[in-house]
């Protein structure tokens, strides 16, 4: 049982902690604020930013707004009933816009949410578990509901705030640092590492009841260690020493759920297909994989391959990777069910892989009927045409120049 004493205290102080110069996000411009009587669901990994993007909605958007991170020792037991006394809080501020950080964490939350709608409040929830948020989400919130997925800073968003211009160098120093703010500014490994700490422990080994947490780490670090790299649970069992791929299988969910993780599975018109072949794995920011990997050398080719893939899914693509008859482009981007685009990531253009790099995708263009492909590479530029198709050369800096424009 929270009293109303406790609760007071902790807005007034989660209010206070929050008044502090941030730097404006991209995603503030994409959240649909004029759909009223939705809530609008915002996720993401956790120390992404999402406390931040609250802070500059309430900012730019309304003055009546009243704020609650429920993920806050606090309030640990927080339950139903409890909601009662946070009516009485409302009650008295009489607020427009409710804000509530991590209340999936509380059993029952989307109906509360649900009355709160029903009442004509405006409704911002964030959460750091996709799973637990969209099985919700899928009973009491059916079609009142937007969500949008907050990613660590992008490209673009890390030149804004460094301070630098888009060039080779720059994409460099991103490639190593990744998009988490706090590292950003110290870049103390550190605080990275606590908080893939925090995600195993609290949003998996304890939220799931694992008990063989050698395995699950074992896994994590694997999968970091092989980003871009397709994986398959039934080749991963003695790897990390558990003996069913189910087991394997629902850990990969569990890490993407928390959102350390995501995969990217294969194309094809066959569902079953696609469940039934390996997926490529991805780190959610290329700082986790920095801290998370033991390997010594550059791998610049997986990154730059990792980042291209975190830049579509911000661009809210359907994504997959195209192999067939031994030949493998990297994305196949899709709109509607309809793919629209191909496109390959290598380091470098060279006479070593220049026959695989171009054949993966005019294989891929011609299996989807596509005039255009592109390859991005680090910092070369060309262009050149395989019989009928024209395939362009551009620097992955100018790819994601161009794409914030």
């Amino acid at each position: 049982m929270i009293s109303k004493t406790i609760l007071e205290e902790v807005i007034l102080w989660q209010l206070g902690s929050s008044n502090k110069a941030t730097y404006q996000r991209d995603a503030l411009s994409k959240i649909d604020f004029t759909a009223i009587n939705f809530a609008h669901i915002i996720s993401g990994i956790r120390r992404c930013g999402k406390s931040t993007l609250v802070q500059q909605i309430m900012e730019q958007y309304t003055d009546r707004s009243l704020y609650l991170n429920f993920d806050t020792p606090n309030l640990f037991g927080f339950q139903m009933n409890d909601f009662r006394v946070l009516d009485a809080i409302i009650a008295e501020r009489n607020p427009t816009w409710l804000f509530f950080d991590e209340i999936q964490v509380v059993t029952g939350w989307e109906v509360y949410v649900r009355s709160k709608l029903e009442q004509g409040y405006h409704v911002i929830v964030t959460g750091s578990n996709s799973s637990m948020l969209s099985r919700e989400l899928g009973t009491r919130l059916t079609g009142r509901h937007l969500s949008y997925t907050l990613f660590p800073f992008s490209y673009q968003e890390y030149l804004g705030f460094t301070n630098q211009m888009s060039n080779a160098g720059s994409l460099n120093e991103y490639l190593s640092h990744g998009g988490f703010p706090e590292y950003i500014q110290t870049k103390e490994p550190r605080i990275l590492i606590d908080l893939i700490n925090d995600i195993l422990y609290r949003d998996i080994l304890v939220r799931y009841n694992i008990r063989d947490e050698i395995a699950l780490k074992s896994l994590f670090v694997y999968l970091m260690g092989n980003i871009a790299n397709r994986v398959s649970a039934n080749k991963l069992t003695s790897v990390i020493g558990v003996k069913s791929p189910v087991t394997v299988s629902d850990y990969f969910s569990y890490l993407e759920n928390s959102y350390l993780v995501k995969f990217l599975p294969k194309f094809s018109y066959s569902y079953k297909t696609q469940v039934m072949n390996p997926k490529k794995v991805y780190s959610i920011d290329l700082g986790l994989h920095r801290v998370s990997t033991p390997s010594f050398s550059q791998d610049r080719g997986r990154k730059l391959e990792n980042e291209v893939f975190l830049e579509l899914m911000r661009m809210g693509y359907d994504l997959f990777y195209y192999n067939e008859n031994q030949h493998e482009c990297d994305f196949v981007l899709c709109q509607n069910n309809s793919p629209i685009e191909v496109i390959q990531v290598c380091d470098t253009l060279s006479h070593e892989n220049e026959e695989r790099e171009i054949r993966g995708l005019v294989e891929a263009m011609a299996y989807f009927h596509k005039e255009k492909g592109t390859i991005l590479t680090f910092d070369q530029e060309d262009l050149m045409f395989e019989g009928d198709k024209e395939i362009q050369v551009i620097p992955i800096w100018k790819w994601l120049k161009a794409n914030r424009q």
